[in-house]
């Protein structure tokens, strides 16, 4: 049997796209659903990539919850940690996409055709994961647990998160945190930053986006922000077309992102996580005290994200190792 190397703690979900670009919720005709979930994303990249995963997260005793825990069990990820709950449902959200593609969480619903019966955020599965069903065994064996932000919200899945940065603690697992903010699932989003801050405390990995590096540290510089935090092995700061800038091993430096035909950047940077992951998994955290080999893992991270980027939907989207390492030859020969 292999054990998960990464463990992704959080939400799976169904992302359900806007058929027609450029407009509100209230005017989309037609949506098309697609698996996501920040964590349960990396996950999946993951598996994808070589690597083995496991997610824990908690779903509903519904259709949709299901086909979440099918999905995972055919990609291949872990899925011993999934919980289900006897009446919330599985969460859904509605995604409408501007003409070049970029997204906006719009609402939450159970339907995955009609946005017409919108639902509180409070009323999902996810917000029930319990700590006391998290399987101690996942951690004995793990090194590196992801977790998102999004389930601090909620106290059920928030005493989880601390359990589980407890057993991680335990067994020597590397926490990696991306922040991945997002107001509308608080139920008050003044919460969110002193929460999140806390949480900053306990990981060895940080990876933010540009804007929530200014609104956590009021800088974007990586370098500043590791020196800051002190006791993290490595900060990313993702812009999206900016590329990354960040601070591994020491090494500082910043990355360009891919030149891509963008289609829809949901899970591009699901994508580039767990591309980063990945590549620690292979070579090894001491791997990033070079910096040229620092700088290899932050292209790489890029190459997964851009290539996601590419297709629709974030888990459907996601590229092999093959098809990173084609991509990385083509860009090099155009280049």
């Amino acid at each position: 049997m292999t054990h998960p190397r990464v463990l992704c703690l959080g939400e799976i979900l169904f992302d359900c796209l806007a058929d027609q670009l450029g407009r509100s919720l209230e005017d989309v005709e037609s949506w098309t659903p697609y698996p996501g979930g920040a964590p349960a994303n990396v996950a999946c990249a993951l598996v994808k990539l070589g690597t083995p995963s496991g997610f824990i997260g908690c779903v509903g005793k519904d259709q949709p919850g299901d086909q979440l825990v099918q999905l995972l069990q055919e990609v291949g990820v872990d899925s011993t940690g999934v919980q289900r709950h006897d009446t919330a449902p599985t969460r859904q959200v509605y995604v409408v996409r501007s003409l070049s593609g970029e997204r906006e969480f719009a609402a939450f619903g159970v339907s995955a055709t009609s946005a017409k019966e919108t639902r509180d955020t409070t009323e999902f599965a996810d917000t029930h994961l319990q700590a006391s069903a998290l399987p101690e065994a996942l951690f004995e064996n793990a090194d590196f647990l992801v977790l998102g932000s999004l389930e601090l919200a909620y106290p059920d899945a928030r005493a989880a998160i601390t359990k589980a940065l407890e057993l991680a603690d335990r067994y020597n697992v590397k926490i990696v945190l991306d922040v991945n903010r997002r107001d509308m699932f608080w139920p008050d989003p003044s919460d969110s930053k002193p929460m999140i801050q806390e949480l900053i405390k306990h990981v060895d990995f940080l990876k933010i986006t540009d804007e929530e590096a200014e609104w956590l540290f009021e800088t974007t510089d990586a370098g500043a922000i590791a020196y800051r935090l002190d006791s993290v092995e490595g900060v990313l700061v993702t812009g999206g077309e900016k590329g990354c800038a960040y601070c591994l091993g020491g090494n500082e430096d910043k990355v360009p992102a891919f030149s891509v035909k963008v289609v829809d950047t949901t899970g591009a940077g699901d994508g580039f996580l767990a591309g980063f992951i990945d590549q620690l998994c292979k070579h090894g955290i001491q791997y990033l005290a070079d910096a040229e080999m620092a700088k290899q893992v932050v292209t790489y991270a890029n190459a997964v994200g851009g290539i996601t980027a590419m297709k629709p939907g974030a888990i459907a989207a996601q590229p092999t190792t093959a098809e990173v390492e084609d991509f990385l030859k083509t860009v090099n020969v155009e280049g």
